[in-house]
């Protein structure tokens, strides 16, 4: 099912404040949240619908990403972003958004019990050639990773009792008042290791390298960032943080990237720009031969369409422009110079442009 416009989902509009879509997520978060609505799976799903349109939207960079390329510049529905957030995610990241440090258990007056903690992001780089960002691609990396070991057993931190928090009884002339603080100790999670191999640290963690396999949609762009859910480092007794993958253009020598166009630059002989003739030209997909007309001008620009790269977001297909450069030979034998001697004073071969000869900035203003 085709996601619905995240907007949409909050019930504002593009224009609305940073202010405006905290208020529009804390009002669905309040009408859907599990507390109020228990045993109801479309209360939940909306909950969740609700909760990653604000991921989104109230992270600037993600939010310009996706105003510019929607749900494929973030990943679309291959599990980037906020479509791998569980309940657990979401009460990890917006459980404060009410005010205090009690989540949503001490909004709705539950007990504030201990906070899900999530694990760090990991960042890494990925270049890819023209092709594989026209059409897209799968990619395998390498990851290390913190991961919990195996063998590894936890106990309930006997500083909090297992609720991740340390509460602290103060008598003021108004009466006793209690504060509340995350335990140093388990650093809220509630847990410590009780058993451990000798390789694992002291959180029971150990560094593990992983193959991980990146499906990158076709259109990205240089410093687009894409994210992983649950692909980061892993933590105690909480849930794994994200793996960013930011988008890196490879240097192209031949073809070279304009928006969704590519332009090559064909050099082509005296001979052939005069005589016409059928010359090979690189593309993203392979080889192709294109027709070179008889009387073909130096800056001429022919174009090939739908050989481009794909638009992000959607099915369209950028062109292949193609500007023709005659290449005057700057070296000659003493033969070739008598031969185009005797021509200088050829009426065909004096310069004389027509009204149907555009500039290059009439050239540029058609092409682009």
């Amino acid at each position: 099912m085709a996601k619905r416009d995240y907007y949409e989902v909050l019930g504002v509009s593009k224009s609305a404040s940073a202010d405006e879509i905290k208020k529009a997520y804390r009002k669905l978060a309040i009408q859907y949240h599990p507390d109020k609505n228990p045993d109801n799976p479309q209360a939940e799903e909306k909950f969740k619908e609700a909760a990653e349109a604000y991921e989104v939207l109230s992270n600037a960079e993600k939010k310009a990403r996706y105003d510019q390329f929607g749900h494929q510049g973030l990943g679309g529905n291959g599990g980037y972003s906020g479509a791998g957030m569980n309940m657990e995610d979401i009460f990890s990241q917006f459980g404060d958004i009410f005010g205090g440090g009690g989540g949503f258990g001490s909004f709705f007056g539950g007990g504030g019990g201990r906070r899900t903690k999530k694990g760090t992001n990991l960042r890494v780089k990925l270049k890819l050639n023209l092709q594989e960002i026209a059409n897209g691609v799968e990619k395998k990396i390498k990851v290390k990773r913190h991961v919990v070991a195996a063998g590894v057993s936890f106990k309930s931190c006997g500083t909090c009792q297992g609720t991740g928090q340390v509460k602290k009884v103060v008598n003021t002339m108004l009466g006793q008042m209690v504060s509340a603080s995350t335990c140093a100790v388990c650093g809220g999670s509630g847990q410590i290791v009780d058993k451990k191999p000798p390789e694992a640290d002291s959180r029971g963690l150990i560094v593990k390298e992983e193959i991980i396999s990146i499906n990158i949609p076709g259109g990205v762009g240089e410093g687009m960032q894409l994210s992983m859910s649950g692909k980061g480092n892993e933590i105690p007794g909480g849930i794994p943080g994200d793996l960013l993958i930011v988008i890196e253009e490879s240097e192209e020598n031949v073809l070279q990237r304009e928006g969704n166009n590519v332009i090559y630059d064909l050099h082509v002989s005296f001979i052939d720009a005069a005589l016409g003739a059928f010359l090979e030209v690189p593309t993203i997909d392979g080889k192709v031969k294109i027709k070179i007309e008889p009387g073909t001008q130096s800056g001429k620009m022919l174009r090939l369409k739908g050989k481009g790269i794909k638009d992000i977001n959607g099915y369209h297909r950028g062109d292949q422009l193609i500007m023709v450069n005659v290449w005057t030979p700057t070296e000659l034998s003493k033969e070739e110079r008598q031969t185009l001697e005797s021509l200088r004073g050829s009426e065909n071969f004096k310069p004389n442009p027509g009204k149907q000869d555009k500039s290059f900035f009439d050239k540029m203003k058609e092409f682009f």
